[in-house]
């Protein structure tokens, strides 16, 4: 390996704190709350000495279900201080997803906050463990959860059952730096500290394991790509719980020592207020948010000077958006990302000197120590450059494995060590890649492979469209057909039609889209990445499509 970093998570931010202690390190904007690094490095030793007092132990798992609290980063490194393993559970779940996930974890401990939008968590959490509300704090015993032991509360007012995070705080009072230090001694950097459930369009949610040497050495290169230093100051309206938040963000930072600035909850005023406020330098999103802060009424009053970089990632980026946001968001070093939860996640990004073609054009290419390669989906043999087939990545970034789920785990990594991604790409001969669609999103109609990416490009310059998916309905006589489904820009109307015409003479007849839907908003994950896959079940209710199969 060339130039490595051996921390764990917890040795990364003693460093960081030692080196810039006075620095702004957390910032919460509405809260007024701001901790340099080496107060929040106090603070995240003060929750580390609280959990050993709990009695949780090096390599328990502990679930955290919360939006951008500052509890849920104060965790993140409090947990890997003495090698907990934090398993972050998505925002927008309801409880049967809840109690899989504890389950399939084996939690000791559950971490919540009060609510989220429409999900009231207590009551939900109430549901899933009926006997909360009698046991005492910390003496939890539930028959569907063996292994969990604690609920703890973010928040004000804790509900019966249920410890408080502070409480934990004022525990860590009583254990000593030695102890600490006695337990963070046992910690290796490629033990596992963090499980993510990735949001998986088929079957059951599974664990991606990532270590301290995954996620520290992606958060560093992540960072370097951006050239962060301890000057930049990072808005993270990305969520935590999935890797944009806790790496592209959270750990970008911290190997820079650049300040975290999050907003608690995506609201596209909100973050043009905290640009503007704490004079960021850099700003994250998935490019749906990157258009709500672009068409927000008041978008013009900001003054978004300070912006230079951040990472726009997550879900296709429209070239249209990205140029909007370097000519009106002063973001002129913006970079684009590309990765999935396996693979910690980045594997390729833009540098910020890449030509603007390039950063609209392609997700950049390999991160440094990473290996990429393009293969046959058919043969399996490596592909030269311009042609199309899976991207695989091989290095330090690929996850440990699946959590209790060996066969999973033995199809997504080969015996060579490559990860294959299930993504389908171009890379040209200088590594930098273009992604042109899942394997499963391709459109085969009538033995023509169709690839939505390059239709939504198209149809991205129409100026009535704000967004747009394309997905493959089936078709009893091609066997699948192309839809669209087009979110407008506010005031204006379209007809289908007009949709068709614009095509015409400008892209293949057989890629024109046959079905065409106007909407106000796509189902998401709650990490932002859009469920084509649920687009198309309900294109086939509702075009009555059930039996549309090709006929064998």
């Amino acid at each position: 390996m060339s130039n490595q970093l051996e921390f764990t998570l917890g040795g990364l931010l003693d460093h960081i704190a030692a080196k810039y202690p006075e620095n702004d390190a957390l910032i919460y904007h509405e809260r007024n709350l701001r901790y340099t690094w080496q107060q929040f490095n106090e603070r995240c030793r003060q929750v580390a000495k609280g959990l050993l007092k709990m009695g949780i132990k090096k390599g328990d798992n502990l679930s955290i279900w919360a939006y951008n609290v500052p509890e849920w980063v104060t965790l993140q490194f409090a947990t890997a201080k003495i090698g907990a393993v934090l398993v972050t559970i998505n925002t927008s779940y309801k409880s049967a997803e809840l109690e899989y996930i504890l389950n399939q974890s084996d939690s000791t401990t559950l971490f919540m906050v009060k609510s989220f939008k429409d999900t009231d968590y207590v009551a939900t959490v109430n549901e899933v463990i009926p006997q909360l509300t009698t046991a005492s704090p910390g003496k939890l015993a539930t028959p569907g959860l063996p292994f969990l032991k604690n609920v703890v509360f973010i928040g004000a007012e804790t509900p019966a059952g249920m410890l408080n995070f502070e409480d934990i705080v004022t525990l860590g009072g009583s254990v000593s730096d030695t102890e600490l230090a006695a337990v963070e001694a046992t910690l290796d950097r490629h033990d596992v500290i963090n499980m993510q459930y990735t949001s998986g369009t088929t079957g059951f949610p599974k664990g991606v394991m990532l270590t301290h040497y995954n996620l520290v050495n992606n958060g560093f290169n992540i960072g370097e790509c951006m050239k962060l230093t301890e000057r930049d100051r990072l808005c993270i309206p990305v969520p935590f719980f999935h890797c944009f938040g806790c790496v592209l963000a959270v750990l970008a930072c911290v190997t820079h020592g650049s300040a975290m600035v999050p907003v608690e909850i995506f609201d596209p005023l909100k973050v043009l207020q905290t640009v503007e406020k704490e004079k960021c330098t850099a700003l994250h999103g998935v490019p749906t948010m990157f258009i709500a802060e672009l068409e927000h009424p008041e978008f013009s009053k900001f003054d978004l000077s300070s912006l230079r970089t951040g990472i726009m990632a997550g879900s296709n980026c429209p070239i249209e958006v990205m140029k909007k946001v370097i000519s009106q968001m002063n973001a002129t070093d913006i970079t684009i990302a590309y990765g999935q939860t396996e693979s910690s996640p980045v594997i390729t990004q833009t540098r910020t000197d890449d030509a603007i073609e390039l950063r609209v054009s392609t997700v950049g290419r390999a991160l440094p120590d990473v290996e990429v390669k393009i293969i046959d989906i058919e043969t399996g043999e490596t592909l030269p450059p311009g042609k199309q087939g899976e991207l695989c990545t091989r290095g330090y970034h690929v996850m440990k494995g699946y959590y209790k789920m060996p066969e999973e785990t033995v199809k997504a990594i080969d015996s060579e060590k490559w990860l294959h991604t299930g993504d389908l790409a171009i890379m040209d001969e200088n590594g930098y890649c273009k992604i042109t669609g899942r394997i499963k999103n391709m459109i085969i109609r009538g033995g023509e492979n169709i690839y939505p990416r390059e239709i939504e490009e198209f149809l991205y310059t129409h100026p009535k469209v704000s967004d747009i998916q394309v997905y493959g309905v089936p078709d009893r006589k091609y066997g699948e057909q192309v839809m669209a489904a087009i979110i407008l820009k506010k005031g204006v109307e379209m007809t289908e039609d007009e949709v068709r015409e614009y095509c015409q003479g400008k892209i293949a007849n057989y890629k024109i889209p046959k079905y065409v839907r106007f909407v106000d908003a796509y189902p998401m994950t709650a990490s932002g990445k859009i469920q084509k896959f649920k687009l198309r079940d309900m294109a086939i209710k509702e075009l009555s499509l059930e039996d549309a199969g090709p006929t064998a």
